[in-house]
């Protein structure tokens, strides 16, 4: 079968790699006009970790992944308040977890992937034409691509959806995101080892020390609006300008172009029409409340490629999937990023509570919620 793919991302990527080993003919295409530099820093587990591992491609995950203590709240002196250790977390899902920078994924899978894949850059899709013979996708550079099928892998503000599912299907959460790297020696000591965070009310900034002696910052802010700014940079300064510790310094120092979000989730009622089918962010995502984006986009994707002649089928397996990891996203959204001085400190005696024996395991199964299992 030839297959389109759109989207170069971790869930595209995910899903040529596997569509190739198993010998089907495969196009990627991206709007990018080349592979992404700028995200944040996730914990991988999960479905994905475990897809990963059959894929071969968890070796490599492994060594571009970090070894981090903990997640650490400091106060705007820089003083440690509260925190979570990582060790904790690894022992719920007996020890197959990694802390990895998203472009890093990416990367990994696209390393590998075998010779049956071709992959195009700025080549974003802007049209779809479909029929019972098959389906051509129309792209920016005004070539067209054909194939037997055409996978929307391109996230959140997938054109495959739009095109052909339709408006309306993001569901924004009430928090705007943004990520970036710079060079400063000084606050790179100080958070090695470390995923250090602001404790903070109705917004917050990490910060963790990368290999190559950059300093990686991540931002999540509480907003009513899903509009994105004009100028993100601009943006990020306004929003967490007045906070204490290294964050002024940190935001001197923010490059012009930095990746800026909402945070949103995906909810529309079906994936698949004829001969185009949905994966990854496109068709559910979690949001970076859920922590699992990634994973569940590997995931589904060898979902996917398991069920090729059958996108019902992959969509009954793993909906029910997505949409328990929606729900935990949305009720725990209130201590991800509390609102109030109370839950602020609420979520403090919690993770001071962590460390008791027996109520570690319980928070950090909570954290990384019920196990799922690729078949």
């Amino acid at each position: 079968m030839k297959v389109v793919i759109s989207g170069a991302g971790i869930a595209g990527l995910a899903l040529a790699h596997r569509l190739g080993t198993l010998g089907h003919e495969v196009v990627v295409v991206e709007r990018a006009g080349g592979p992404r530099t700028s995200g944040y820093m996730i914990d991988f587990f999960g479905p994905g970790y475990d897809a990963a591992e059959r894929m071969g491609v968890l070796p490599r995950l492994r060594e571009l992944g970090y070894r981090v203590r903990e997640a650490a709240y400091v106060d705007s002196r820089g003083r440690r308040v509260a925190g979570l250790r990582f060790d904790r977390l690894a022992r719920a899902v007996d020890g197959r977890l990694l802390s990895i920078m998203r472009p890093d994924v990416e990367r990994a899978f696209r390393e590998d992937l075998p010779a049956g894949v071709t992959l195009r850059f700025g080549a974003g899709v802007v049209g779809v034409d479909a029929g019972d013979s098959g389906v051509s996708a129309r792209l920016a550079d005004g070539s067209t691509v054909s194939g037997d099928l055409l996978v929307g892998a391109d996230g959140v503000h997938s054109a495959v959806r739009r095109l052909v599912f339709g408006d309306g299907h993001v569901r924004h959460l009430g928090f705007h995101t943004a990520a970036f790297t710079f060079d400063d020696p000084e606050i790179h000591a100080l958070v090695a080892g470390r995923f250090c965070i602001t404790d903070t009310v109705g917004r917050q900034v990490g910060f963790y020390g990368l290999r190559d002696g950059r300093v990686a910052a991540f931002t999540v802010h509480r907003t009513t609006s899903p509009d994105l700014p004009a100028d993100p940079r601009a943006a990020v300064v306004q929003a967490y300008g007045s906070l204490g510790w290294v964050v002024p310094r940190a935001l001197a120092l923010c490059p012009a172009e930095i990746y800026y979000d909402q945070v949103a989730q995906v909810e529309l009622p079906r994936w698949s029409a004829g001969r185009v089918v949905l994966v990854g962010d496109a068709c559910g995502a979690v949001s970076l409340l859920a922590g699992q984006g990634a994973s569940l986009g590997i995931g589904g994707a060898y979902v996917l490629a398991e069920h090729l002649d059958d996108p019902a089928a992959y969509e009954r397996v793993w909906r029910p999937v997505v949409v328990e990891k929606q729900r935990v996203a949305r009720s725990g959204a209130r201590w991800f990023l509390p609102a109030s001085p109370w839950r602020l400190r609420a979520r403090r005696v919690a993770m001071r509570l962590s460390r008791l024996p027996g109520v570690d395991r319980v928070v950090a199964t909570s954290l990384v919620g019920k196990p799922v299992t690729i078949s």
